[in-house]
Order: C-alpha cells, then structure tokens, then sequence
C-alpha cells in the first residue's frame, strides 16, 4: 500500500503541476485586460502602465508563471485584483460552501439511487425496473439549469415552501441553512441519482448471479438479508468510481446552479473572476478545484481496499 500511495502522490504532483501551467495559460486567453477593468478606460494610460507594473502583467508570460507558481508552492496563490483580498482567504470562504453543496446533493444522490438500483434490480424486467429506470434517464438528461429554475417556480412561487434564492450560514441559523440548501441540492442530486441508479442496478444484477448468492440463499437466508449483507458490498464498488468522479464533477461544475439559486460558492466566484478578468482568483479557485478532485480519486481508490479485502495495492 505505501508504495502504491507514494507513487499516486508522485502521479498528483505531476498532474497538479501540468494543470497549472493549462490554467495559467488558458487564463491569460480571456479577452480583455484585467487593469482596464479594474480602473475604467477613462484613467490615462501611465496610471494604467504603473498598475500594470505593479501586479506584474508587464513581464512575459513565462515569468509570470515561474512567480505565481512559487508562491503557490508556499501556500500564496496571490492578491485578487478586484478586492484586493488574498486569494486563500477568499477560497477559505467561499470553498466551504461548495463543499457543503456538494457533500449534500451526493446525499440527495445516494439516497435515491440506493433502493431504487437496488429494487430494479430485484424486479428485473418489470414496470418498477422499467419505471426506476424512465426516472434515471430523465435525471442525466435533464439539463440542471431548466431543473432549477422548475423547482424554484413550484417550491418557491407557486407553493411557497422554500425559499427561492440565498444562503445561510449553518451556525447563524441551522434550520434556516437547510432551507435554503434543499433546492439546490436536489437540483444537482437528480442528475446524480440518475447516473448511480443505472450502476447501482447493473452491480446488483451481476453479484445476483454470482454462486455465493446462490449458496446463501440455499442455507435459507431471506433475500433482504442477502442483498443487504452480501450483495450490496460488492455491487457497491463499481458505483464507488462512478461517484467520486461525479462529485467532482459537481464540486467544479456547479456554476449555473449556484448562479440560480445565488449560492456564493466557488462556481459563483469564478464566474465573478471572469467577468472581472481577475486573473488571480480565477487561476488560484481552478487550481484548488483541481487538487481537489484528484485527492478524491485518490481515496477513492484507497476505499476500494477497505471495501474489497481481495484488492490489494503493491
């Protein structure tokens, strides 16, 4: 196992490095010109040059990425130029929140996919599978914007049950925190119920043809309790990949879902960055969003050997 982790490590520094020098470059493609976007195109073009000096935009871009990616590797991903904020504070703020979002639609996500993979594949064939299915297809297809903007007309308008826009912090008001995260975590668990209920069918239907199923069922084990203690596990790993690649799918793609519902997380903060060609915060939130998704591939394929005694990392 060490060895096998301290090679992923060396594969994640590797990966982290080349995604920075993608992000740095991409970046700097953004049409427009961060400085006139912070002082306006009235301001003369010296004050601009001095402004432009001073943040360094004035160097090639080569130098420019040897000095960010210094300060990177010791914890400094820079100044926002629109705030003037450090970039870490701003994602210690605001990545939290995502986090929160996140970890709550996988909830949403599971706890739908679970039963409802599992008794499709109990009712092979039938209209429960059929059904449980027809809903899976419809929650990858439908797009997550037209989605939210449904829930926000019936829950919030229509009903008035929810409200429609906003975040809470947790510790201010924890009911009220909940509130607020019911929509936009449903908006984004739909679509990823609908992928785990297709493998978490598929898993179950291969372990049911498996000879250890059959052999426990021959010693009298009720079928719940097979499924439950047996068959499950091992269905569950194929459904273990799929998941740590779609939360972090939702933990940097969730843009337009918190540009509707006003969530002020990192997609909302990238946007922000875009718009104001802030070139610091843009680079520091793609790059921590990065890391982060590698680091869940990397336990989840830890996990595998805590689920499965059989998989073994040399």
């Amino acid at each position: 196992m060490i060895p096998y982790l301290q090679t992923r490590l060396a594969a994640l520094a590797l990966v982290l490095l080349l995604m920075s020098m993608i992000v740095f470059s991409f970046v700097h493609l953004i049409p427009g010109d961060p400085v006139e976007a912070m002082l306006g195109v009235e301001v003369d073009a010296s004050t601009k040059q001095g402004l432009r000096h001073a943040l360094g935009f004035d160097r090639p871009l080569a130098a420019q990425y040897a000095l960010w990616i210094g300060r990177a590797l010791r914890g400094d991903l820079g100044t926002s130029v629109r705030t003037n904020q450090r970039v870490t504070a701003i994602l210690a703020e605001k990545l939290p929140i995502t986090l929160g979002l996140t970890l709550a639609a996988a909830g949403v996500g599971l706890a739908i996919a679970l039963p409802a993979g599992v008794v499709a594949a109990v009712r092979r064939d039938s209209l429960v599978d059929l059904g449980a299915m027809g809903i899976a297809l419809a929650g990858v297809s439908i797009p997550s914007f037209w989605l939210g903007v449904m829930l926000i007309l019936l829950f919030s308008l229509h009903w008035r049950l929810l409200p429609a826009i906003g975040y809470v912090p947790f510790a201010r008001d924890p009911l009220g925190a909940l509130r607020h995260l019911v929509l936009p975590a449903v908006t984004l668990g739909l679509g990823l119920a609908g992928a785990l209920t297709r493998m978490v069918r598929s898993g179950v239907l291969e372990e049911l043809g498996q000879d250890y199923v059959r052999t426990a069922r021959a010693k009298g084990l009720r079928a719940g309790a097979v499924i439950a203690r047996h068959v499950l596990r091992n269905a569950l790993l194929p459904t273990l990949t799929v998941l740590g690649v779609q939360v972090s799918v939702l933990l940097g793609g969730a843009v337009i879902t918190e540009q509707i519902f006003a969530w002020p997380g990192v997609g909302q903060l990238a946007v922000q960055a875009v718009l104001s060609r802030d070139y610091p915060v843009l680079q520091g939130t793609i790059l921590v969003v990065a890391a982060l998704a590698t680091v869940i591939q990397l336990l989840v394929d830890l996990a595998y050997a805590l689920m499965d005694p059989r998989v073994r990392y040399t």
